[in-house]
C-alpha cells in the first residue's frame, strides 16, 4: 500500500471509529419525510408529461449543450429563460448556474477581492463557505441570526463588504430576522445576498420577495432541484452582476452549459409554480398538523421552524441514529444528522415534510416519534 493509499486508509478508518462513516443508500419504498421536494415536483407526471411536449416543440433541440456558454454551449432559450426567471421574480437580470453549489461558488469567489469582507451567517451552506474561501477576501462569520453579533462584524469589515445569509436555513428550518439584517448591512454600506434555495415553495418567490425586499439586496440565489423538482440554480440581481459573472465566475466560464432538456425542465417547473397555490397551501397544512401532533420535549426539542424542514434535536450520534433507525422500520424515510455536518450536541433526525404527505401518513410519523420520545 503507497503513501497516499494508508493515507486514505487511515482517514477512513477514523471515520468509521467514530461513528461518522457515509455510505450512499439506494432508493427505497418508505414515505417520504427526508427529501427536498417539497411540493411534489420530482415526482410530478403533470410536470414531466409538460416537460417531453415543451421539448418535441424543439426537433432541433441537442441532448448535449456541446461546451460552455462562452463557446458553443449558449442558446436563445437559455437567456430568454433566464428574463423570464428574473421578472417570475421582480429582478432585473439572472445566471443560470449548473448547480446552487456552484452558484455560491462563483458568486462568492468571483466577487470579494483582497482587502473585501465577507461576513456569513455561522450555519450558511457549505457552497457558501467554500465559495467564501476561494476568495482573497478577508471573512467572518457571526452567531446565527443575531443581528448584534453581526453589527460587530460589519463594524471591523474592510473594503466592499457582502453579508451572506440564507433565507431558511437547510439544517434548522428557521428564518432570519430578514428586515434587521437588511437594515444594518445598508447602515454600514454593506451588499446582502441572500440563498432562497429552501424558501422557495414555502413562499413563492421566495422570502425576500414575500418580505417586499427585492429592491434592497445586492443578490439572491434560487435552485431548482427542491421545491421545483429539477435541477440547477440562477443568481439574481442587477445587468451589471450578471455580466460580471459571466466575465470572471469561473464556475460558469469553465463548465459545460446545461442541456436542452435541463433548460426546458425549468422552465416547465416554473410555469406549474406559478398555479401551484392549492399546492402551497397543502404543504403549509401539513407543516401546522405536524407541529401540533408533535410532542418534543425540553431534553430534546422541536426547533422552531415555519418551513418544510422540521427538526428534533437528540444531542448524540446514537440517539439519531436510533431514533431514524425505528423510523425507517415503520416505514418512514426519516434520516439522521449527525456531527460533524452539525455541531456536536445538536445531532438530530432531520424530517422534511411534503404536500403529498399524507394525514396518515403524518400521523404514523407523530406516534412514532413521540413513542420514541416517551421511551427515551
Amino acid at each position: 500500500m503507497t503513501s497516499a493509499q494508508t493515507y486514505l486508509k487511515n482517514k477512513l478508518d477514523e471515520r468509521q471509529s467514530s461513528g461518522i462513516y457515509r455510505t450512499l443508500k439506494p432508493e427505497n419504498n418508505l414515505i417520504d419525510f427526508c427529501s427536498n421536494d417539497y411540493l411534489g415536483f420530482a415526482r410530478s407526471f403533470v410536470l414531466k408529461q409538460s416537460i417531453e411536449t415543451e421539448i418535441e416543440k424543439y426537433p432541433s433541440g441537442l441532448n448535449g449543450s456541446t461546451g460552455s456558454r462562452l463557446l458553443s454551449g449558449n442558446i436563445t432559450y437559455a437567456e430568454d429563460l433566464e428574463k423570464r426567471i428574473a421578472a417570475f421574480h421582480q429582478q432585473e437580470a439572472g445566471l443560470l448556474f449548473n448547480s446552487g453549489y456552484d452558484a455560491n461558488l462563483g458568486l462568492l469567489s468571483s466577487l470579494a477581492q483582497r482587502g473585501d469582507t465577507i461576513i456569513l451567517d455561522e450555519l450558511i451552506h457549505a457552497s457558501a463557505i467554500d465559495g467564501a474561501r476561494l476568495s482573497y477576501a478577508n471573512r467572518y462569520s457571526f452567531r446565527h441570526n443575531d443581528p448584534d453579533s453581526l453589527e460587530a462584524k460589519l463594524k471591523q469589515a474592510k473594503g466592499n463588504c457582502y453579508v451572506v445569509i440564507e433565507s431558511v436555513y437547510s439544517m434548522d428550518g428557521d428564518t432570519p430576522p430578514l428586515l434587521d439584517i437588511l437594515n444594518l448591512t445598508e447602515k454600514y454600506g454593506a451588499h446582502l445576498i441572500v440563498d432562497e434555495a429552501h424558501a422557495i415553495g414555502l413562499y413563492p418567490a421566495g422570502l425576500v420577495h414575500h418580505l417586499g425586499l427585492q429592491n434592497r439586496i445586492f443578490a439572491m440565489v434560487v435552485t431548482f432541484g427542491k421545491a421545483l423538482g429539477c435541477h440547477g440554480a440562477i443568481i439574481l440581481g442587477s445587468s451589471l452582476l450578471r455580466e460580471y459573472l459571466i466575465n470572471f465566475a469561473r464556475p460558469f466560464i469553465y463548465t459545460t452549459a446545461a442541456s436542452f432538456h435541463q433548460l426546458a425542465s425549468i422552465k416547465m417547473a416554473y410555469q406549474l409554480f406559478e398555479n401551484a397555490e392549492e399546492t402551497i397551501t397543502g404543504l403549509k397544512n401539513n407543516i401546522a398538523l405536524f407541529k401540533s401532533q408533535t410532542k418534543a420535549i425540553d431534553t430534546y426539542p422541536l426547533l422552531n421552524s415555519d418551513s418544510a424542514i422540521q427538526c428534533i434535536v437528540l444531542k448524540s450520534n446514537d440517539k439519531a441514529r436510533e431514533a431514524a433507525n425505528i423510523s425507517q422500520n415503520a416505514g418512514l424515510d426519516v434520516r439522521a444528522i449527525l456531527s460533524p455536518t452539525v455541531a456536536p450536541g445538536t445531532e438530530r433526525i432531520r424530517i422534511c415534510l411534503h404536500a403529498f404527505n399524507t394525514v396518515n401518513d403524518l400521523t404514523l410519523l407523530t406516534n412514532t416519534i413521540n413513542q420514541f420520545i416517551n421511551a427515551c
